[in-house]
């Protein structure tokens, strides 16, 4: 499905603040609330949209060390081994196979470094895993959790 430049404006509004309401969107893009309505609805239907959420601070939540860690296993994992292994630990944020030397790539939120080197090492122990390799995050210079940078044409 292609995007005019309406839904984008609309796409971009939502993501900004997706409690406004259609008539405050409408006002920002130069329609009617009804007309935004209709369009949100097709979005979602075509899955541009997949969902509505609230934006956390994992630092105000207590959650203050973040690392990325690269795992290197065994022969052929495959990427659903790695993948569920991962889902195991609430800490891991995301998980990615990934080009390079390593199979994959972590990002994980602990309470502190004590609590960090706990996940480090249950990941480590899975049955797959040979090594890992990670890098504290010491301060994020551009974060953009829900926002992909301005849907192409």
């Amino acid at each position: 499905m292609s995007h005019d430049e309406l839904d984008r404006r609309i796409l971009h509004a939502l993501v900004q603040d997706a409690r406004a309401s259609y008539a405050e969107i409408g006002a920002m893009v130069g329609l009617s609330a009804p007309a935004v309505k209709r369009r949100v609805d097709r979005l979602r239907a075509a899955g541009a949209i997949t969902g509505f959420s609230a934006r956390l601070s994992p630092g105000e939540l207590g959650w203050t060390t973040e690392a990325y860690v690269e795992l290197f296993c065994r022969g052929k994992t495959s990427p659903g081994e790695i993948g569920a292994a991962a889902s195991k630990h609430p800490e891991v944020v995301s998980a990615c196979t990934v080009t390079g030397e390593a199979d994959a790539l972590l990002l994980i939120r602990a309470s502190d470094m004590r609590h960090f080197e706990q996940v480090v090492e249950r990941i480590g122990a899975e049955p797959f895993v040979i090594r890992t390799r990670s890098s504290i995050v010491l301060s994020r210079l551009v974060e953009r959790p829900d926002a992909l940078p301005l849907i192409p044409d």
